[in-house]
């Protein structure tokens, strides 16, 4: 969303005309995010706040993801969390419990309210048996005001300390990607994602099988492309300059 939609608070030109085309026409689509602090409904608000009407349902986080994902693991079980209210509120609503000890998980997602302390005791509890969980592996938050570490910037510190690997499953992970489809009742052929990350947006669309377009408003410069040994189908300015033959071919979801 970030990037692609908007930029901090403001509105990516030509985005709200872009998801009025998509409501018109009939296309299902979703905001796909890595953003675990806020709610859907934080995220829906903030959408109509620049402009964009948009439904709690049109959003699709990797706190959501990540809750669905450890309900179907272990029903009904507990985890320490680290991270903030959208990411809580995800893990209450899917049957979780939150707790200091003797959990199941280690949940971590984004957040500004991290000491030491809470670092230290997510490795205690991770050397005890608890399983190493992160939203996402984003080491880098973009903001107005700079760069602030990131969901997978926090749990490398666990990582470390620990000796254990983070299963992440926000994007690229398939857990996250494949969830979002079945949301939208779609075949992988009628599925085209847009993002402006090569190594989650595009990265995550290519493992799936999805068409993948990158947009050049947000993180990734085009110099930057080559880096990447995968490439995007299409590469734009931005959602407002999207190639016709996108639609043409019978796509029927632009998750954004």
């Amino acid at each position: 969303m970030d990037g692609v939609i908007y930029r901090g608070n403001q509105l990516v030109p030509g985005a709200d005309r872009f998801i009025s085309f998509l409501r018109k026409e009939g296309y299902p689509f979703l905001f796909l995010t890595n953003n675990s602090q806020r709610t859907r409904r934080d995220m829906a608000l903030k959408l109509r706040r620049l402009g964009i009407e948009a439904e709690d349902d049109d959003v699709f986080t990797c706190a959501m993801a990540t809750a669905r994902f450890l309900s179907a693991q272990c029903p009904g079980g507990t985890a320490f969390v680290i991270g903030e209210n959208g990411l809580a509120q995800a893990l209450h609503v899917n049957g979780y419990t939150m707790a200091d000890d003797e959990v199941d998980f280690v949940v971590v997602g984004e957040g500004r309210t991290l000491n030491f302390e809470i670092v230290e005791r997510a490795v205690t509890l991770v050397e005890k048996g608890a399983r190493l969980i992160a939203t996402n592996m984003d080491t880098r938050c973009p903001t107005e005001s700079g760069v602030r570490p990131g969901c997978g910037a926090i749990v490398a510190m666990i990582e470390k300390a620990t000796g254990r690997e983070a299963f992440s499953v926000g994007k690229p992970s398939p857990v996250m990607m494949r969830m979002a489809r079945k949301e939208l009742g779609l075949r992988t052929d009628e599925v085209t994602m847009i993002g402006d990350t090569m190594y989650t947006d595009v990265l995550g669309g290519v493992q799936l099988g999805f068409t993948t377009v990158l947009v050049l408003s947000g993180h990734t410069a085009l110099e930057e492309v080559e880096a990447y040994a995968y490439r995007p189908d299409y590469i734009v300015p931005s959602v407002a300059e999207l190639p016709e033959e996108l639609f043409d071919r019978g796509s029927r979801a632009i998750p954004a």
